[in-house]
C-alpha cells in the first residue's frame, strides 16, 4: 500500500465503544494501516496511546439541520410509500411550535416537506445539504486538515450526526475515498442516514438489504458486510474477573443467585421503574418460598436521572445498583460518552447474571454471546403517568420483525407472570437461548469475534482498488 493512512472520524462519542475502546485500532497496526482518530469528542485519546486529530469549531450551517429534519420526514413518507406500510409514522418526532423561533424552524421544516416530498424531493435536499455545509469555517478547516495530512480513506463511525457532514464532503471533493459504518440494528428504518458516503459497512446481510431498500440510490458494490465491533469483547477472556471477585467488588451476596434488569432511556420505556418495581415483587415472592435472589439494575447509560429512585430505596435489600461507566459531557444523549471500564464492567455483570429482564433492548444479543437468555416486558402500565405511551408502539417498530421466532425472548405480558417464568427460566432456557441465537446470526454476521478484522480488510480493498 503507497497508503496506508486511515482516519477514523469520531463525530461524537457513539464510535468510542466500537473502533477506540476494542482491538480494532491494533489490529489495523498489526495489518500496516496508520490509524488516525479524526476526533470531535471531548476525549483526549492522545492519552491513551492513540494518534488523533482534533476537530475544533465544528458548527455545522445553521440552515443544515432544518433540511435535514425535512428530510428525514419526506424519507419516512417515502417508506410508507414504498412499503404501503404505516409502521414508519411511528418513527416521527412532532415539529414544536413553542416559541417564535422555534415555530418559526418547523414551519421552515414543514414547507421544505410539502415542497420536496418525492423520491426527486430527496435528491435536490441531499444536494442542498452539501452545498450548505461547503460554506462553513468547519468545511475549510476539514479541507486544510485532509490537505496537510492525505489519508487513504476516511471512516466514519457513525452515520447519524450533523457534524460529520463536512469532514466528509471535504474528503469527497479532495478525492479521497469515505465510508461510514451503520452503528445501530435499528437505525435503517428510522430514516437516520445524514452523511452519504463512497462506502457503507453494515451488520449483517439482513442489514444490506434494509439499506439497499431504503435508500435505492446507494448500489450494491458499495456496502460491506462486516459485522459491528461492539460484540468482540465479550469473547475477550482477559477482560473477566472470577464470581468472588466480581461480588466483592460490588458488594454482592455469594450466597445469592442475581438476575439483570437492564434499563431503558424515558423515552423508549418511560414506565421502566414500574417494571423493576414489578420484577422486585416476583423476586421478593421467590425468596419467600425458598429462592434466594436478587436484581442487579443496570441502567441506560444515558439516563442520569432520578426516576429509579424510590423503587431502589424501597427494595435496595434485593436490588443492587451497578451503574455504568459513563461520563455526562454535556447536555445532549450524544455528549454522554462511554469510558473504557464500562466495558469489562458490563461483560461481568453479563457473565455473573443468569438473565435479563428489559423492554425490547439489543441486550438479548449480548446475554447470547453468554449463553443466556432474556425475558421482554410487554405489558401496559395501569395508572401510567404516560398515558400517550403505549408499550404496543415498540413491538411493532420494524427491527423486531427480524426475530425468527418469537421463543427468541421469554415475554412477560402481565405482571403477575413474572414470579411463574422468572423460576422457570431458572431451570430451562435451552430452547430460548438457541432461538435467541439464531436471531443473532441474523441480525449480526458471525463469527462475532472477527469483525475488527472484516472492516479491516473490507478498508484494505477499498484503498487498493
Amino acid at each position: 500500500m503507497k497508503n496506508n493512512k486511515i482516519f477514523i472520524l469520531l463525530p461524537d462519542g457513539v464510535g468510542l465503544r466500537n473502533f477506540a475502546f476494542t482491538n480494532f485500532y491494533e489490529n489495523a497496526g498489526s495489518q500496516g494501516f496508520d490509524v488516525s482518530f479524526w476526533n470531535n469528542t471531548p476525549f483526549d485519546l492522545s492519552e491513551m496511546g492513540f494518534k488523533e486529530h482534533k476537530i475544533t469549531h465544528s458548527k455545522s450551517h445553521a440552515l443544515t439541520d432544518l433540511v435535514k429534519r425535512a428530510r428525514n420526514q419526506i424519507d419516512l413518507n417515502q417508506n410508507i410509500k414504498r412499503s404501503g406500510d404505516k409502521v414508519y409514522d411511528r418513527y416521527r418526532f412532532p415539529l414544536s411550535y413553542k416559541g417564535f423561533k422555534t415555530a418559526l424552524k418547523s414551519s421552515f421544516v414543514r414547507g421544505l416537506i410539502s415542497v420536496f416530498d418525492s423520491e426527486k424531493g430527496i435528491a435536490t435536499l441531499r444536494k442542498r445539504i452539501t452545498f450548505l455545509e461547503r460554506k462553513t469555517p468547519y468545511y475549510t478547516n476539514c479541507l486544510e486538515t485532509l490537505r496537510k495530512e492525505n489519508p487513504a480513506i476516511v471512516f466514519c463511525t457513525n452515520q447519524r450526526p450533523l457534524t460529520a457532514i463536512a469532514p466528509i464532503v471535504a474528503a469527497q471533493d479532495l478525492g479521497i475515498p469515505t465510508a461510514t459504518f451503520i452503528f445501530s440494528w435499528d437505525n435503517l428504518p428510522k430514516a437516520m442516514m445524514v452523511i452519504e458516503t463512497d462506502y457503507y459497512f453494515v451488520w449483517s446481510s439482513h442489514m444490506k438489504k434494509e439499506l439497499l431498500y431504503y435508500y435505492p440510490y446507494i448500489a450494491d458494490k458499495q456496502v460491506f458486510v462486516t459485522g459491528t465491533p461492539q460484540f468482540e469483547p465479550h469473547f475477550d477472556p482477559s477482560l473477566l474477573i472470577s464470581r468472588a471477585e466480581f461480588f466483592k467488588t460490588h458488594g454482592l451476596d455469594p450466597e445469592t443467585k442475581y438476575i439483570c434488569f437492564s434499563g431503558d432511556d424515558i423515552t423508549t420505556s418511560p414506565n421502566d421503574p414500574q417494571y423493576l418495581s414489578d420484577t422486585a415483587t416476583a423476586i421478593r415472592k421467590l425468596n419467600e418460598k425458598g429462592h434466594k435472589l436478587g436484581i442487579v439494575f443496570r441502567r441506560c447509560p444515558v439516563d442520569f436521572s432520578d426516576r429509579y429512585d424510590a423503587v431502589l430505596e424501597s427494595n435496595k435489600d434485593i436490588i443492587a445498583s451497578i451503574a455504568p461507566a459513563w461520563e455526562k459531557m454535556g447536555t445532549n444523549w450524544n455528549t454522554i460518552l462511554p469510558l473504557k471500564e464500562d466495558m469489562a464492567l458490563q461483560i461481568n455483570t453479563i457473565a455473573h447474571t443468569e438473565f435479563v429482564v428489559n423492554l425490547g433492548s439489543s441486550m438479548v444479543f449480548d446475554y447470547v454471546s453468554f449463553g443466556k437468555p432474556c425475558i421482554y416486558v410487554n405489558y401496559e402500565v395501569l395508572d401510567s403517568n404516560f398515558p400517550k405511551w403505549t408499550i404496543e408502539k415498540i413491538y411493532k417498530y420494524v427491527h423486531f420483525r427480524s426475530m425468527p421466532e418469537k421463543t427468541a425472548v421469554v415475554w412477560v405480558n402481565d405482571p403477575s407472570e413474572f414470579e411463574a417464568k422468572i423460576k422457570n427460566l431458572l431451570q430451562h432456557h435451552d430452547q430460548h437461548v438457541k432461538a435467541a441465537a439464531d436471531w443473532f446470526k441474523v441480525i449480526n454476521q458471525h463469527p462475532v469475534n472477527l469483525a475488527s478484522e472484516r472492516i479491516i480488510d473490507s478498508i484494505k480493498t477499498i484503498i487498493t482498488t
